[in-house]
Parts: structure tokens; C-alpha cells; sequence
């Protein structure tokens, strides 16, 4: 049916109306809007930074709809140089949606230069990593799904895993000296699974004096457990560790303590050593799950080149690894991106290669390298600097990409909603309506993203405080500011 002028002149104000609130403030500034309430609102933003008795030289803030005079809503040592922790991450962000086009995928394939007879392979089985950081249980079991159709119910040679897409330096020499085993410092490769970190459960044994039930999952032969937790009529006091003086090629956890015959199920994430073994430990385990047995042990290699591919998996989109990183600011996954960056250009990636494209990036975008410093694309490292009206630059560049902006904006903590902003702005004018990048260390405090108007203008912001004072009352701080952005007077 043919559509009537009246319909298209409605389509396209639809149109516009779409478009504007995409394009963001470059767009934004060619409409009439009326910006009378910005002089109230920085009024109101200085008095709430001044209540706050937070020491405004610790403080560092640039909010602006653009650069234009009469757009900047507030400002405060924007040209300091500041650490930014984990807003890092959003230079991070920026080479990644630069470097990989929407809907970008990474491959994890098995394959094998072996003579298959009958239900049988004579021989060994490759297992290859693409460097997707968000490779899971689910993506192994579906990858061996695939497998089966081979119908092979045997492997008479090994497991060998290629992890040299990515260098061999599983973390980066930047971060903080001691390696801990903290999942979210897990280590980095190129075949890695489930984020390289393992899951102790731990479960208060029948009666009062009984050890506690303690299970490791997945549970494959690659970490051991060592010691014993007793069920007490206390409080509970667990401890679990990862041994770091490793005999062999497997991790051992070590638990202890005692846990209360009161208490349910609780569970603790502790990172493993060696990501590529670990990897081939739970391809034979789940293999084995299918009733297919592998004869020979796991090692690492090399695919030969002709290898052919038995199965093959691809890893979400891009746009969902970077979900995966941002909304729980995830260091291991901004690690695995930034090598990623680097195998584009490098036969064997590393993190410094990476490193350089971000910076190289930040350039490009119109950053000067007298406003940043980045060493570590994670931000872990107090030797990443930038100043607030960089950090502003960088996310107002990004709104005005249209083929970046929903992918940003997605990845993105939503105020009150998820990620680390889930408990944060609830009940205000923010909930729902602030989208942003938060960055925690010891005397460090961000909030760096975009706060929403119902009269459709958004507004981009950066906080930054390195100074001593109460890691919650400078959050309170940036909360309300973010909330009185976000609200239309």
C-alpha cells in the first residue's frame, strides 16, 4: 500500500527525533535547545560538591554537552592529571570498537592431522584458542557437541593445545607485584575457560565436629584440593588459597577453617595458573562426559598448518565481550581484548602491542599525549594518568559515533540496574537514567558515562578523586551529581 505524505512527514520527524538522540551533542547543538537551566544547575553542583567537606583539590570533574562556553555545566582541575583506576577501560573500549567492527566473533576450533578408521582417531587432537575471553562451559559443551557428529569415539594420542595467538606472559608485568588469586586478576591466553578461574563451593559437613563437604567445579583433574574445613557450632571462618609454589603442571587449592553447621552453601572464585592447560583438561573432561576417551595426556603445541577443523565455535559478538568487561569491570577480559588488538597486527600478540593501539587510538581521536598516560589498559596499574576533560573527550567522541554508540552504551552499567552500578542511585531521579563507568582503588574513586534528561538532552561526565578520604563518601559525592544531572528542573 502506497504510504501517504502525511505518514512520511511523520516518519520522518520520527526520524530526526531517533537520530538526535544518537548523534549526541554535535548533533544537539544544531537544534534550538534551551540551555537556561545550565547556570542553576552548576550552582547546584557546587553546593553539593562544597556539603560534601570533600577537599576540592582531590577532586576532578569536567561536565559539559560540548566544549562551547555556555554548554559546560561544570568543571574542577579538569586539566590534572589523575590515576582513573578502572575508568581506563573506556580507552580501552574506544580501540576495541575502533579495531572490531559490531558483531566481530573470535573462533575456538578443534582439529587434526590424524587418519580417522572407523570410530576411531589415530592420533592427536588440536585444540586452538581464538582469544575469546568469554569462552565458557556452555561454548565447551557445544563446541564437543559439534565434535561428535564426527562420530569418534576414540583418541588414541593427546590433547594438544595452541595457545600462540597470544604471547606467553600470562599477566602483565604492570600489575601490582604480588600475582594473587583473585578471579578477576586471572591470568591471560589465547586458549582460555571460564574467565581461568575455578569455583570452590563449600557445604557445612552433617553434624558439629564432621568436615565440611568441599567441591571444586569444574571439577577435571587440573586443580587439586589440599586440607580440610571443620563444621563448628560458630561462626564460620573460611580460608581458601591458591598454592603458589606449584610441583607439577596442575594448581592446588588449599582450604581450611571452619564453617558453621548453620550456614548454607557458599562459594569462593579463585583464578588457576596456566590457562592453556587448563583449557585441555576440560576438553578431555568433557569429551569424556560424551563417552569419548582420549588416550593420551594434555600438552601444549603448535597446530600444523594442515590441520583440518572437526569443530569450530564462535565467541558472542564483540559487543557482548565488551559487556563482559565493562559492567563488572573485568581485568582479565580487558587484557584479553587488548591482545586481541594486537593479533591484528602481530603474529604472536602482546599486551604492549595492544597497549600502544589504545594510545595510538586516543591520538587519533584528538587526545594529546600530554593529557593521558596508559600503561595498562585494565587501569590496575597507578601508573595510568588522565585528565578529566580527556576522559570527557574520549566518551563524548564515542556518542557521536553511530556505529560505536549503541555498543558503548550496552556495555555500560545502567544505575540501579546491573553491574557495579546495581546498588547505586536507587529511588532517584539517576535510577535508569545514568549510564556509567565506574573505577575503585585504594584512595581512588571514578564515575565517568552519561546521565539522561526526559527532555532528551544527555549530558557526558567524568569524576575523578585520588586523595584519602572515604572510599563511600566520594561515591556519595559523584552519586548526586550524577543524579542532579539527570534531573530537568
Amino acid at each position: 500500500m502506497p504510504i501517504k505524505k502525511s505518514s512520511k512527514f511523520s516518519l520522518a520527524l520520527l526520524f530526526i527525533s531517533v537520530t538526535t538522540l544518537l548523534q549526541g551533542p554535535a548533533f544537539a547543538e544544531k537544534r534550538k535547545y534551551d540551555f537556561s537551566w545550565v547556570e542553576p544547575k552548576q550552582k547546584a553542583i557546587q553546593k553539593i560538591v562544597d556539603k560534601s567537606g570533600i577537599n576540592a583539590k582531590e577532586i576532578g570533574m569536567y561536565i559539559a554537552i560540548s566544549d562551547s562556553t555556555d554548554q559546560q555545566i561544570f568543571k574542577l582541575n579538569e586539566q590534572k592529571l589523575y590515576i582513573p583506576a578502572s575508568l581506563s577501560k573506556l580507552a580501552t573500549t574506544t580501540a576495541v570498537l575502533e579495531s572490531f567492527p559490531p558483531g566481530t566473533t573470535f573462533k575456538t576450533q578443534i582439529l587434526t592431522t590424524a587418519e580417522q578408521k572407523g570410530s576411531q582417531l589415530q592420533g592427536d587432537l588440536y585444540l586452538r584458542g581464538g582469544g575469546d575471553s568469554g569462552f565458557v562451559s556452555e561454548s565447551m559443551w557445544y563446541l564437543v557437541n559439534v565434535f561428535t557428529r564426527n562420530q569418534i569415539l576414540e583418541v588414541t594420542g593427546d590433547i594438544i593445545v595452541d595457545d600462540t595467538l597470544f604471547d606467553s606472559v600470562r599477566f602483565d608485568p604492570t600489575r601490582p607485584d604480588i600475582n594473587v588469586d583473585r578471579a578477576y586478576d586471572a591470568p591471560v591466553g589465547a586458549m582460555s575457560f571460564n574467565w581461568n578461574s575455578v569455583n570452590v563451593f563449600v557445604r557445612p559437613g552433617n553434624k558439629v565436629g564432621d568436615p565440611a563437604k568441599v567441591f571444586i567445579d569444574p571439577d577435571n583433574g587440573f586443580v587439586k584440593l589440599k586440607g580440610s574445613i571443620t563444621t563448628v557450632s560458630g561462626a564460620s571462618d573460611i580460608q581458601i588459597s591458591r598454592d603458589e609454589n606449584q610441583l607439577d603442571d596442575t594448581d592446588t587449592i588449599s582450604v581450611g577453617g571452619k564453617v558453621s553447621i548453620k550456614d548454607g552453601e557458599s562459594v569462593t572464585y579463585k583464578s588457576i595458573t596456566k590457562p592453556d592447560l587448563w583449557s585441555g583438561y576440560n576438553l578431555k573432561t568433557f569429551l569424556k562426559d560424551r563417552g569419548i576417551v582420549v588416550r593420551g595426556k594434555v600438552i601444549i603445541g603448535k597446530t600444523p598448518q594442515d590441520a583440518k577443523v572437526l569443530a569450530q565455535t564462535d565467541s558472542k559478538p564483540i559487543e557482548g565481550l565488551l559487556n563482559d568487561m565493562n559492567k563488572f569491570s573485568n581485568n582479565y577480559v580487558s587484557e584479553m581484548l587488548t591482545k586481541s588488538i594486537a593479533s591484528l597486527s602481530q603474529s604472536q600478540a602482546t599486551l604492549g602491542k595492544g597497549v600502544e593501539n589504545i594510545k595510538a587510538t586516543l591520538n587519533r581521536i584528538g587526545l594529546e599525549n600530554s593529557e593521558f598516560t596508559i600503561i595498562n589498559p585494565s587501569g590496575i596499574s597507578r601508573k595510568n594518568q588522565i585528565t578529566p576533560h580527556a576522559l570527557w573527550k574520549i566518551i563524548t567522541y564515542l556518542q557521536n559515533q553511530f556505529n560505536e554508540q549503541p555498543e558503548l552504551f550496552m556495555s555500560l552499567p545502567i544505575a540501579g540496574v546491573d553491574g557495579t552500578l546495581k546498588k547505586r542511585m536507587k529511588g532517584t531521579n539517576g535510577e535508569r537514567w545514568v549510564r556509567a563507568k565506574t573505577g575503585t582503588m585504594d584512595g581512588i574513586v571514578g564515575l565517568a558515562g552519561y546521565a539522561g534528561r526526559r527532555d532528551g538532552m544527555v549530558i557526558p561526565f567524568a569524576m575523578i578523586y585520588n586523595g584519602g578520604v572515604d572510599a563511600a563518601k566520594v561515591r556519595q559525592l559523584f552519586d548526586q551529581i550524577a543524579v542532579e544531572l539527570a534531573t530537568t528542573n
